[in-house]
């Protein structure tokens, strides 16, 4: 089912509130940008308390699709620069030229503020996930890792140029292929990381 039709079912009052929140949570799962629980907890701090609220429920709804028809503006707008890169003869995209298509890579239209919520939300939930057991190959890059988290949330995202620095060493060493025994645990870390980068230099 698309995302329309599942907020079609939020706005819905002869539903259950039940299935109505439900209905917002497969919004959520088509559309997340910073990540599904995150996204929800968000929604919640924002609009209200959602699975009792209708009002709330309804304003979480044109919350998230906001964001997401700025999101769909921002594939445009890539689309429109490739077509004309190609007029030009420039077949394939530079390195730097990700394309929002492949998924959002932060909350359109409250970029900052989003990241730094979605860090309260892995700070709260989930620093041992992160830092996993002492003495494994992540365990150096891990800590590094939650010290950025914290000195993002305690900068409120305006990092000094040393975390910076040391921002962009992680990234560039989280890039390298994953130990399987270790995926999830970096793919964790790079999402940290991705929001600390987002709430350090918000998109325009």
């Amino acid at each position: 089912m698309s995302f329309g039709n599942f907020a079609r079912k939020v706005r819905d009052p002869s539903l259950p509130h039940r299935r109505r929140a439900s209905a917002l949570g497969s919004c959520v799962q088509l559309y997340r940008p910073i990540g599904y629980h995150p996204t929800l907890d968000y929604l919640n701090a924002k609009a209200g308390p959602l699975l009792r609220d209708e009002g709330a429920l309804l304003r979480a709804l044109e919350l998230l699709e906001a964001s997401r028809a700025l999101w769909h503006e921002d594939v445009r707008r890539y689309d429109d620069r490739r077509r004309a890169a190609k007029r030009r003869g420039r077949r394939v995209p530079r390195p730097a030229e990700v394309s929002p298509a492949v998924g959002p890579a932060h909350w359109y239209g409250a970029p900052r503020e989003a990241a730094l919520h979605a860090l309260r939300f892995w700070r709260r939930g989930r620093p041992s996930r992160l830092l996993g057991a002492a003495g494994t190959p992540l365990a150096e890059d891990a800590h590094a890792t939650v010290r950025l988290l914290d000195a993002t949330l305690a900068a409120e995202g305006r990092l000094a140029p040393a975390d910076l620095a040391e921002l962009a060493a992680l990234t560039e060493r989280l890039r390298a292929p994953a130990d399987p025994a270790e995926y999830q645990r970096t793919r964790d870390l790079r999402t940290v990381l991705r929001h600390v980068r987002t709430a350090a230099d918000p998109p325009e």
